[in-house]
C-alpha cells in the first residue's frame, strides 16, 4: 500500500523536482537561486501533476489485462519455487464455471 501511495506521491511531484533541478543547473549560485525559487510558481506545479497523476492512472487503467472471457492465474509455490501468475486465453471464471 505504501508503495501505491508513494508513486503516486513522486507522479505529483514531479513537475515542482524537474523545475527546481532546471533552475538549480541554470541559475548563477550566487543569490539568484534563492531568488528564482522564490517566484516558482508551486499552484500551477501541483495542478500539472494532478493531472500527470489522472493521465497515469486512467492509461494504466483502461490499457493492459485480459481481454473478456480470459481468466487470470495467480502465481503459484509449486516444487519449491514460485511460478508466475499468467492469463490463460479461452478460461472462463469459477463463476461462470457453475453455471
Amino acid at each position: 500500500m505504501i508503495r501505491i501511495v508513494l508513486e503516486n506521491l513522486l507522479l505529483i511531484l514531479a513537475p515542482t523536482l524537474v523545475y527546481v533541478a532546471y533552475v538549480y543547473l541554470t541559475t548563477d549560485p550566487h543569490g539568484k537561486r534563492q531568488e528564482a525559487l522564490d517566484e516558482t510558481p508551486l499552484l500551477w506545479l501541483f495542478l500539472i501533476g494532478v493531472m500527470l497523476a489522472i493521465g497515469v492512472l486512467a492509461l494504466f487503467g483502461t490499457t493492459g489485462g485480459g481481454k473478456p472471457g480470459e481468466a487470470y492465474q495467480p502465481p503459484v509455490y509449486r516444487d519449491g519455487k514460485i511460478v508466475p501468475g499468467k492469463i490463460k486465453p479461452g478460461s472462463a471464471s469459477p463463476d461462470e464455471q457453475k453455471e
